[in-house]
């Protein structure tokens, strides 16, 4: 069995020297049993717990395996189940497979291939559920060295970072929208020793309050209205992982509540259900509003907070970092397939006078834009979005000027003039790749060298 959760098995056999043999087996290899000497009381435990595997007998008084079956893929279809008997027919294992069951088996059976069969059955388990993780993950590694920033305040985070990894302490972090939080979330697992297990997120802005409750915490069947079956929660999800919880403080103020209990108690039981549930899960939470003003309007709990903000992470806006924008254009730039797009020192002038509201998503956003839009392949002002032009601190980009030096003419012509040069640095002197980068004609290009005097050999010809 592999290291992590003790997965849990459900045996509904009536042979009592049967039943405790597969119990015995099934302890002896690191697995959590539960026992059932009937069918009655198989499909009771059923609905009232989630087990990764059930075996069951076929033929037993009163309610048989096939009912035990019928159930366990009603109730929790992601649950296998294996079937055995002594008394099978080949028709019996048609319909076993045909409902769901993983596998079937003849007694008597030897110990190691009963083994074999289970450890396989739930191995295949876990890959599977690996799989639909990875798949709801965005395609990165999330690691450090995947967050772009040599701002002191960006360093400064870089380096504490592995030691926050290394502890299991709660995390709470603060920034605006579109900073990256949960970025840096999954790298704090990633660095951890819980790296090997699930990182589960969900933002809690996005669930009305019924709705989040059974996400984070699952659900009996019969809970509520549409609770067809039974349900696990992130937080079962996310056993000895890290949960990230983005925009707690979205959070309704009742499910505040049972979140501390589960900080408090490291327990919490699903909605319709009757027993407690014990987790070990590591909380990042995530927020950009101010808790502490939160609090004080009596929308946030104190002790929650308390008990989330035990390492505090600020993820500062892009615009208190602005050394970081060179850096993340070109990080976007090779993201998008863009690698040899260059960007002009005036519009990088531009990008760095902006205020970013929108913080890194909003700059990925634009340089996304510009990729798709521009065929040259150097970035200039007029390849900006225009809202970002209008901005207020857009136009410090613009040259400074005086009452008495101002010129239109001679301000166009200087942009153009070193447009012209920094092309042809580009392209190594190639003048038909200059012309290129700048979406211009050969002539047209050679026209306005001619023109400004740029690139004239010792006989005066460019």
């Amino acid at each position: 069995m592999t290291k992590g959760k003790r997965e849990k098995i459900l045996i509904v056999e009536d042979e009592k020297s049967m039943n405790e043999i597969l119990r015995i087996l099934l302890e002896s290899e690191g697995y959590e049993t539960t026992s059932a000497l009937d069918g009655n009381e198989g499909v009771d435990y059923i609905k009232n717990d989630i087990f990764d595997l059930v075996i069951t007998d076929i033929k037993m008084p009163g309610t048989d395996g096939f009912t035990v079956l019928r159930t366990c893929k009603e109730l929790s279809p992601e649950t296998l189940v294996i079937m055995i008997t002594a008394f099978g027919t080949t028709e019996d294992a048609i319909e076993a497979m045909k409902l769901g069951a993983y596998d079937y088996i003849h007694k008597p059976f030897k110990i190691d291939e009963i083994r074999i069969v289970i450890n396989k059955a739930l191995e295949k388990k876990r890959l599977r559920q690996e799989l639909e993780l990875l798949k709801e993950e965005i395609k990165t590694t999330y690691r450090l060295e995947n967050i772009i920033g040599k701002s002191p305040s960006m360093q400064k985070i870089l380096h504490t970072i592995p030691k926050i990894a290394q502890s299991n302490s709660n995390v709470l972090i603060t920034g605006e929208s579109g900073s990256g939080k949960e970025l840096f979330a999954r790298a704090i697992h990633n660095l951890s020793t819980r790296a090997d297990r699930k990182f589960v997120a969900i933002n809690c802005a996005t669930f009305p309050e019924g709705l989040l409750e059974s996400e984070l915490f699952g659900y009996m069947k019969g809970a509520f209205t549409g609770a067809t079956q039974n349900k696990e929660g992130l937080f079962e999800v996310a056993h000895e992982g890290s949960i990230f919880l983005d925009e707690i403080g979205e959070m309704p103020f009742n499910l505040q509540a049972k979140l501390l209990r589960v900080l408090e108690t490291g327990s919490f039981r699903r909605l319709g259900g009757t027993g407690d549930i014990t987790v070990d899960v590591r909380i990042i939470a995530a927020t950009n509003k101010d808790l502490e003003s939160s609090i004080k309007e009596g929308r946030f709990r104190e002790d929650l907070f308390y008990r989330l903000n035990v390492i505090p992470v600020r993820i500062p806006p892009l615009r208190e970092r602005v050394e970081d924008i060179p850096l993340l254009i070109e990080h976007f730039l090779k993201k998008f397939g863009a690698e040899r797009k260059q960007i002009s020192p005036e519009a990088l002038k531009i990008f760095m006078g902006y205020d970013w509201k929108g913080n890194v998503r909003e700059l990925e956003n634009i340089i996304e834009r510009i990729v798709l839009l521009s065929e040259r392949e150097i970035i200039l002002p007029d390849d900006i979005p225009p809202e970002i032009m209008r901005s207020g601190r857009g136009e410090a980009a613009l040259p400074s000027l005086g009452i008495d030096d101002f010129s239109i003419d001679e301000i166009l012509e200087g942009i153009e003039k070193d447009y012209l040069v920094k092309a042809l640095e580009l392209s190594g002197g190639n003048k038909t790749e200059a012309a290129r980068l700048l979406g211009l004609t050969f002539r047209s290009f050679r026209h306005r060298l001619q023109k400004y005097g740029i690139g004239k050999d010792n006989n005066g010809e460019t």
